[in-house]
């Protein structure tokens, strides 16, 4: 009987692992060491800057390693109710990606408008089309010339974490969610 239980626990064992998606195990081939977000950043926004840096490692103490990044441009405005647009490019680890727009609303204690360069860091994306819906957020961020901010957005175990570096004055606290969808569009919702 012993044998047989010893048997059953380590196919329980054999089929947990593999049911386990690499990118969960930290998998260092399936996911983008600090480094090398460091330096694909630095290559999207032109310029490396401490803030830059240090937001990159707050990510990386926070969240981890990531398995995907999307880079591109937004642009937003607020007064009180906000709007948020943008368009760039999915990059997973392991191959694939692909073009992807968001949008969203926000509402707050949110004043002003910006318009940025976005890397986003992506963790736990399981397939490139799973970044296709909405993921809500809260977004206290201070934006402000030359600055860099940072908020995460979490949505079935997958976690986004957008930097933002641009120029504009939009400063407060709001909360929202982003729409990201395979084509564009002006509808928010």
């Amino acid at each position: 009987m012993s044998d047989r239980r010893q048997h059953l626990q380590h196919l329980a064992a054999l089929a947990a692992a593999a049911a386990v998606p690499a990118w969960a195990a930290d998998d260092k081939d399936a996911t983008y060491d600090e480094d090398s977000i460091l330096k694909a950043a630095t290559d999207f926004f032109g310029q490396t800057t401490e803030g830059l840096a240090k937001v990159i490692e707050k990510a990386f103490k926070e969240q981890g390693r990531p398995n995907a990044y999307v880079k591109g441009e937004e642009a937003g405005a607020a007064i009180t109710v906000g709007l948020r647009y943008g368009e760039g490019e999915l990059l997973m680890k392991g191959g694939g990606g692909g073009k992807v727009f968001w949008a969203g609303p926000s509402i707050g204690f949110d004043l002003g408008a910006n318009a940025s360069k976005v890397f986003t860091l992506v963790y736990h994306l399981p397939k490139a089309a799973d970044i296709y819906q909405r993921f809500p957020g809260v977004d206290g961020s201070l934006y402000y010339i030359g600055g860099a901010g940072i908020n995460y957005q979490r949505l079935k175990g997958i976690t986004l974490a957008p930097i933002r570096l641009g120029v504009g004055l939009r400063a407060g606290a709001s909360v929202g969610y982003i729409h990201y969808r395979r084509e564009k569009s002006i509808n928010p919702f």
